[in-house]
């Protein structure tokens, strides 16, 4: 059985201004999702499932999805922060979406198969899709049996400001035994990777730590694990207007528990993405750089 992509395209990009899940970035008209999902075909993948804002669904479908017709099947399902567990009521002055592992559970009828998480607006290379696929596509006995595609952190900087990561540590198993959003990693002034932990205090990371890029790998049984984390969730914070219910947080709890092992693969592949408007010129020329180098073909789809 193939792999699906699960791609979390339903996010405001807030701090770059407009959908950039729509911006083309390549040099004949590519959006990053474009080179995700041609990675992903070339690693094994079998279907794609987007979730997205109802709002834009017209613009999605006539931009985006008409272009993967005949080349991989395609699914849409949509996160709005009033569908939440039986039971719950989303409070009024609620605006912000409840978060990355809530818009996973989008997916619950439409994935029967291993998948593969990844963010809309992240690029994140041939090789990561090429180990996550087969490490998706080995035969599994139990539950809770998921693994995540660990970035070395120097891949994953920009130039400029800071960035968040999922900071991740591993047990003598090579297995995930804790992360921690780090919000605010960046270069010092001479050149180090540092951020500023709870005490205060600037720590640095050795460029080759692992980080999460929200590159997930589950299996169907995440979606009732994560709902079940979700409530509990909601049972705390379903009054805090900016709370979010983050994939690391139900991760976490579900290491903690027990009830889940995740593999860290290793990949050398350069994570890249628009983080800021002052990125996008660099995102162009990469683009550019791997088309020429005989990476990508003139035409994707």
């Amino acid at each position: 059985m193939k792999p699906t992509l699960f791609v979390l395209a339903a996010g405001m990009g807030s701090r770059y201004g407009g959908l950039k899940q729509l911006d083309t970035l390549g040099p004949h008209g590519e959006t990053i999702m474009d080179y995700s999902i041609y990675d992903a075909m070339k690693a094994g993948f079998g279907k794609v499932v987007f979730v997205i804002r109802k709002d834009f669904e017209d613009d999605f479908r006539n931009i985006i999805l008409k272009k993967y017709e005949g080349h991989i099947p395609v699914e849409v399902v949509f996160q709005s922060i009033d569908n939440l567990p039986e039971g719950y009521t989303c409070p009024a002055d609620r605006t912000k979406p409840w978060g990355t592992n809530h818009a996973v559970l989008m997916g619950k009828d439409a994935i029967k198969e291993p998948f593969a998480v990844i963010n809309a607006d992240d690029f994140y290379g041939r090789n990561a899709f090429e180990v996550i696929a087969k490490e998706l596509s080995r035969p599994r006995d139990k539950k809770g049996d998921y693994c995540m595609v660990g970035f070395r952190v120097g891949n994953t900087m920009t130039e400029n400001g800071s960035v968040a990561r999922g900071v991740c540590t591993a047990g003598a198993d090579g297995n995930l035994s804790g992360i921690v959003e780090r919000t605010a990693i960046s270069y010092d002034k001479d050149g180090n990777i540092t951020f500023v932990d709870e005490n205060g205090t600037t720590q640095i990371l050795e460029p080759n730590t692992p980080v999460s890029m929200n590159l997930w790998g589950f299996t169907p049984d995440y979606f009732d694990y994560s709902e079940r984390e979700f409530k509990k969730f909601l049972d705390k914070d379903l009054n805090t207007p900016k709370s979010e219910f983050f994939i690391p947080l139900a991760i976490d709890n579900l290491i903690k528990n027990g009830e889940a092992t995740v593999k860290i693969l290793d990949t050398d592949s350069k994570w890249f993405g628009v983080t800021y408007a002052a990125d996008r010129p660099g995102v162009v020329e990469k683009f550019a750089q791997l088309h020429a180098a005989g990476e990508y073909p003139d035409k994707l789809f």
